[in-house]
């Protein structure tokens, strides 16, 4: 890589690095291509990203951004999963270290806020921004399917006894 495209790749990172919610660094030695193609789509399809970086770079990249504080977790083969969702890339990352033992959490941040391997764990089990969004709708409107069923409870049961009064003037 040459020195211009070095400092293209540090400043989009930087840029990408401003705009995210959380970053969660990996250690993915061992992963095949396909293991690796399989989890950058699940990320994708939770609305994350997953980055294979250059530790030198990456640091370099950190710097004037929020997440500053994690430079020193970058040793080694990493990789960075971030989101805008503060739970999206923990939720993928975790989950699919779970199932395959070659990707290692490392680490990551939560805006200013430095999680170790139990932080990135413990914000997994939270629920996403668009789970939490479901059930506040739920929660909405179900008082509103309450009032309605309420309000078409003593219609029904006026329906009811004028028809048990129906068949009682029938059978007479």
């Amino acid at each position: 890589m040459d020195r211009t495209t070095k400092k293209e790749w540090v400043g989009s990172l930087h840029g990408t690095l401003g705009e995210v919610g959380l970053v969660v660094v990996v250690r993915y030695s061992g992963l095949t291509v396909a293991e690796m193609t399989d989890l950058r789509g699940k990320m994708r399809t939770a609305g994350a990203s997953f980055k294979v970086v250059k530790n030198r770079l990456t640091r370099l990249a950190l710097s004037g951004t929020e997440y500053e504080k994690i430079a020193d977790l970058f040793k080694g083969p990493t990789a960075i999963a971030f989101s805008k969702d503060p739970v999206a890339a923990a939720k993928v990352a975790v989950d699919y270290a779970k199932t395959n033992e070659k990707l290692v959490l490392v680490g990551g941040a939560l805006g200013t806020n430095v999680l170790d391997v139990n932080g990135v764990k413990a914000l997994a089990t939270l629920p996403s921004l668009d789970e939490l969004r479901g059930r506040l709708i739920g929660m909405i409107s179900t008082p509103a399917t309450r009032i309605a069923g309420v309000l078409q409870a003593p219609a029904g049961q006026l329906a009811r006894v004028l028809s048990a009064k129906a068949k009682q003037g029938e059978a007479a």
